[in-house]
């Protein structure tokens, strides 16, 4: 049986579980109709495609939008780790949520943005 985000989050420090919950909520907040699943043993939301997975280590939490995200993103990440694909959120410093939901609204903008273009097989439609 595949494991979910409540029992991935659950086998977690105790002292990380709250911030990997409060991830999960910003991110279900600005992404509300995408579904949660466990990729690459990370918590995942996807909507037609992964949107953003995150995951607890050691010393950060780990956020995965991708590396587009990232440069888009990269003045306001200017005080995190990052690289290809990922930001380091240390546990000792507040989470900014603002950040992280501004990050999920645009994956799922781009989801889109494929989405639209896989149906018009990347032609442009014009309706008259």
């Amino acid at each position: 049986m595949a494991m979910t985000i409540d029992e991935y989050i659950a086998e977690q420090d105790a002292a990380v579980r709250p911030l990997l919950d409060a991830v999960r909520d910003t991110i279900r907040a600005a992404a509300p109709d995408a579904v949660e699943k466990i990729v690459w043993r990370m918590p995942t939301f996807w909507q037609g495609d992964n949107l953003i997975h995150f995951a607890a280590f050691k010393h950060h939490i780990g956020i995965y939008p991708g590396s587009e995200a990232v440069g888009v993103f990269a003045d306001r990440l200017a005080s995190y780790k990052t690289s290809k694909g990922a930001i380091q959120l240390p546990p000792d410093r507040p989470l900014d949520h603002a950040l992280i939901a501004d990050i999920a609204r645009w994956r799922v903008e781009q989801a889109e943005r494929k989405r639209c273009k896989k149906k018009t097989n990347g032609k442009q439609r014009i309706d008259i």
